[in-house]
């Protein structure tokens, strides 16, 4: 790790990033799984599902992005790979080919809810780090995980 010097907090920058590190695996993780509900989605909902699983998975893929490239203005190294993943995220694949349509929606539901507490677990740590640009970031992704849970729960209903 490197230090840098932007004026973030340097004790609370490591920290910040570790969990910006979870939020990533989560949020990889969820896009794997809207992915794969994408392609495999079935019955009388699918023409909808299929559309909103892409537009889920396509903003989900843009937000990995800018939580990586956080967490290296941070100065930290990103993590990467499946392992790092799988044992960061709280958030699991669905190894399961056979998952119903309103499976899906309630396994994805849980899982947005999920990275809304994830993202909101690092909001503490931003007390005094005078680190804006990852609290407007966690704003973004706690906006979009629920908005996207309300949505998902709507169809629920």
């Amino acid at each position: 790790m490197s230090t840098i010097n932007t004026g973030i907090q340097e004790d609370k920058r490591v920290q910040i990033s570790e969990n910006l590190s979870k939020l990533l695996a989560e949020t990889y993780t969820l896009y794997l799984k809207t992915h794969k509900y994408h392609w495999n989605v079935t019955g009388p909902m699918f023409q909808t599902l299929h559309l909103m699983f892409e537009e889920h998975y396509t903003a989900l893929a843009l937000a990995v992005d800018e939580i990586a490239e956080r967490i290296r203005v941070l100065g930290v190294k990103a993590p990467g790979s499946y392992e790092e993943f799988s044992k960061l995220s709280v958030v699991k694949d669905d190894p399961s080919i056979g998952t119903s349509a309103n499976e899906m929606i309630s396994n994805l539901l849980g899982d947005h809810e999920q990275v809304v507490r994830t993202a909101k677990d690092i909001l503490p740590l931003l007390d005094g780090a005078n680190d804006e640009g990852t609290n407007s970031l966690l704003g973004a992704r706690i906006e979009y995980h629920e908005k996207t849970a309300w949505m998902l729960k709507s169809l629920m209903a």
